[in-house]
């Protein structure tokens, strides 16, 4: 019998923004319902837990939470933007209803 004794990775994503808007254009290049496109210069591998924690100002000072799972990555190239697909497995109902909230306003 083969045990699989792994040790789950988890790294945090810990940032705060002036705005949504900064929050988007600086950080977070494509968001939807189901996950997130985070810019970065050194993506984490594929299968890494992440605990998310963004704050933004929209009308107030915001905060989306939850537990995400980097699905897939892009390394630096010229005019490629480095970073990593990141699929979120839990979120707060409130962090929700921010990105909902977002996916509105870009509109």
């Amino acid at each position: 019998m083969t045990v699989d004794r792994r040790i789950e990775t988890r790294q945090t994503v810990n940032l705060d923004f002036a705005s949504v808007d900064e929050f988007i254009a600086e950080y977070v290049s494509n968001i939807s319902r189901s996950g997130v496109f985070i810019k970065s210069e050194e993506p984490l591998p594929v299968g890494t837990r992440v605990t998310l924690k963004f704050t933004v100002i929209m009308d107030d000072l915001e905060t989306i939470e939850g537990v995400g799972e980097v699905v897939r990555t892009i390394q630096q190239a010229p005019g490629i933007q480095a970073g990593m697909g990141v699929v979120f497995i839990s979120l707060t109902g409130y962090s929700r209803e921010l990105i909902e909230r977002i996916l509105v306003r870009r509109r």
